[in-house]
């Protein structure tokens, strides 16, 4: 466990400038690609919580590549290879300052404000009498602003254009990409005997062309249920078994943990480090069908930067 990466401090060719996000370190090379290391911090709450979790960054990083290349007929994408498990090289683009959530079930965030007796969410109406984890008619998109520093913020499509974050033929190209992604995302999941619950997906524009950056329907990024016996437990008011980064949150909310002010994280065991790591593996094999084959994390560190500076190193030969 004491080799998962909580931080990284490469020193890479043509480097221009460094982002240290909640969970991956981005660098810059030369203003023209980006390196995203996809560490093992685990956020929840906003928060960053004080342990990695083994496997995590890698498992983070192979369910994205796998699907951007999946949804490259829907959206192009930032993605251009992947030198190493924990890395992906792409194209730098100027990110848009909303994140495009898009919600299939009434489940965590939007349950909450729902069970709050709240009907309305980023200014998109959820009908009366749902129980917690039923399906929308239809999905709905609930952005969020973008936030460097803090919470992200609900935000209604009529302020976003209002504010002018996004401008209104690149929102409409934004909602449009983000449903034709969820639809085959649960299509792909149900495949796999899951469903995609929610998710959010990333844009930015590289000159006038728009691109998906970031991950795409990972456990940090969406939520899925398991198909079989969805319904069952649903009718009986039970539970859905999930996999998403849910069951850490539940975990911190059973511990008097949200995120809010004055309340501490609670300490993380070896035996709770190593039963998140063993759910996103489990996540992985459930999505993708395959095994999760473990990197070699002896030399974790040297091993990341040295396959980041080959390829770097190659591209500009």
């Amino acid at each position: 466990m004491s080799n998962a990466i909580t931080q990284t401090n490469f020193n890479l060719p043509g480097l221009t400038k460094t982002y240290i996000g909640k969970v991956r370190d981005v660098y810059h090379i030369k203003d023209e690609l980006l390196v995203m290391v996809t560490t093992d911090r685990i956020s929840a709450f906003d928060v960053v919580l004080p342990r990695g979790i083994p496997y995590k960054g890698q498992v983070l990083n192979q369910i994205a590549s796998r699907f951007l290349d999946e949804t490259a007929d829907i959206v192009p994408n930032w993605k251009m290879a992947t030198p190493d498990p924990m890395v992906t090289i792409g194209r730098l683009c100027e990110p848009f300052k909303v994140e495009m959530v898009i919600r299939g079930y009434l489940s965590g965030h939007a349950w909450r404000e729902y069970k709050e007796g709240k009907r309305s969410i980023c200014g998109v109406a959820m009908p009366e009498g749902m129980r917690e984890n039923d399906p929308f008619p239809q999905p709905i998109i609930t952005p969020t602003t973008k936030a460097e520093i803090g919470h992200d913020e609900d935000i209604s499509r009529e302020e976003i254009l209002q504010s002018g974050l996004v401008s209104e033929p690149d929102y409409v190209k934004l909602e449009e990409y983000s449903r034709q992604l969820f639809q085959r995302g649960t299509e792909i999941a149900r495949k796999m005997g899951l469903i995609l619950v929610d998710t959010k997906y990333e844009f930015g524009k590289d000159g006038e062309d728009i691109f998906l950056i970031d991950e795409i329907h990972t456990p940090d990024s969406s939520r899925y249920f398991y198909l079989d016996g969805y319904q069952s437990r649903q009718d009986a008011g039970t539970a859905q078994k999930q996999l998403s980064k849910e069951f850490v949150r539940e975990w911190l909310i059973a511990n008097n943990f949200q995120g809010k002010e004055g309340q501490t994280v609670p300490a993380m065991t070896d035996l709770f480090v190593n039963q998140v790591s063993e759910r996103y593996i489990e996540l992985y094999e459930s999505i993708t069908g395959s095994k999760f084959e473990r990197a070699d994390l002896s030399a974790v560190l040297s091993r990341v930067e040295n396959n980041i500076i080959k390829f770097i190193t190659a591209y500009y030969r």
